[in-house]
């Protein structure tokens, strides 16, 4: 018994020198394969608003010099919008201050990710540099955290953990997120920290120290938050019959952290944003207000829900074999509190085309299937054979 824990000890050290090498080859070809997308003016934006507050013509003059140094010319092109189909809303930010500075709020609220991007810029990295190496240092860290969580969940045989970690990270979206100017792979990380909080059951305050720095890097994750932690004060009240306010207290810092958000970044609003009518509007936002009917928005949702069936068949597949695999309440509750968060997702962003949007939560319903298949199953475990 003693040689099978010590071979098992051997392998997760071998195994995990593996990942650590694999990961930095995969890091490595995405860097190369970065791309010079029409979100990286909006950060390097916010970088510079930083450190120039008051001088929106030198942000706007600096963040497009940096690009063209950087991109290839088709790129700063297309950044540009002047290929040879011309897009009327990215000349406007390339040519127009104000146009430019109208747009900042969009992804000045991203707080934590830009704080991020200003510290690599500030250690003599280049902004488009700082920008695309945040997502190759996020994707980075994601595999190792990824392949932490699947040693726990297969506590006692490496060969799942090794597998799935370099599969998950070879997946088109997360490739494509690790090459383009997003947070989402940044705030991957901490939603990969939540899960093995999750899984280890940190204690609470522990657990809301990652849930604030999810909210701060992404405020637009306060319900998933919010609702864990509502989730976490019914579960407990029928469970024990006391009511804990430490969890309300919790709850109400996170939205005073939200607002405090909105207010110093100047965002607008949610009717600003909705998907379609921010596209339309997105030249200059000032030209014209944002105006739309519910039976305008009921017809978008229609339009866009049927779109949305990658999204969720994987939702509900995983929603579906969590339960058939495990009879947790807990667990279950868990699992569609994220399915939900998907759908208020969509309902807030009906960006129907884009996988990315909803990963993080479809992560979190991966690794709890996950979870209970390894349960249900005794981890595989590896025996000593007779």
């Amino acid at each position: 018994m003693k040689q099978i824990h010590a071979s098992i000890k051997t392998g997760w050290k071998m195994s995990f020198i593996f990942i650590v090498g694999i990961m930095a080859y995969l890091s490595f070809w995405n860097y190369q394969n970065r791309v010079y997308d029409w979100d990286m003016p909006g950060y390097i934006g916010c970088l510079y608003t930083l450190k120039f507050p008051d001088a929106p013509d030198k942000v706007h003059q600096l963040t497009y010099s940096d690009i063209k140094k950087k991109a290839s010319a088709y790129e700063f092109r297309d950044i540009t919008g002047t290929l040879k189909i011309p897009d009327k809303a990215r000349q406007a930010f390339a040519f127009n201050t104000k146009a430019f500075t109208e747009q900042l709020p969009y992804f000045k609220i991203k707080t934590g990710y830009n704080l991020a991007v200003l510290l690599l810029y500030e250690s003599e990295l280049s902004s488009p540099d700082a920008v695309s190496l945040l997502s190759i240092f996020s994707y980075f860290i994601s595999g190792l955290l990824a392949f932490f969580i699947l040693k726990i969940i297969f506590p006692e045989n490496y060969f799942p953990a090794i597998l799935l970690t370099v599969g998950i990270m070879l997946l088109p979206p997360v490739t494509y997120m690790s090459r383009v100017s997003t947070p989402d792979l940044f705030v991957l990380q901490f939603l990969l920290v939540f899960m093995i909080g999750f899984l280890k059951k940190w204690s609470r305050w522990m657990m809301f120290s990652v849930l604030f720095v999810i909210t701060f890097t992404r405020p637009d994750y306060l319900p998933l938050t919010l609702s864990y932690l509502m989730l976490k004060g019914i579960y407990g009240y029928f469970g024990d019959r006391k009511l804990d306010f430490s969890l309300a207290a919790q709850g109400i810092i996170l939205v005073i952290l939200y607002l405090t958000i909105i207010k110093f970044s100047g965002y607008p609003g949610w009717k600003h944003l909705f998907y379609d009518s921010f596209i339309y509007r997105r030249p200059l936002i000032s030209g014209s207000p944002p105006h739309f009917t519910l039976h305008d928005y009921l017809n978008i949702i229609c339009t866009k829900v049927i779109h949305f069936k990658k999204v969720t068949l994987i939702s509900f597949g995983l929603t579906g074999l969590i339960f058939y695999w495990s009879e947790d309440r807990w667990i279950r509750a868990f699992s569609v509190v994220v399915l939900i968060n998907i759908y208020i997702k969509f309902l807030i962003f009906p960006h129907s085309a884009g996988l990315r949007f909803f990963f993080g939560y479809i992560i979190l319903l991966l690794f709890i299937c996950l979870s209970v298949f390894s349960r249900k199953y005794n981890g595989f475990r590896l025996r000593k054979i007779v």
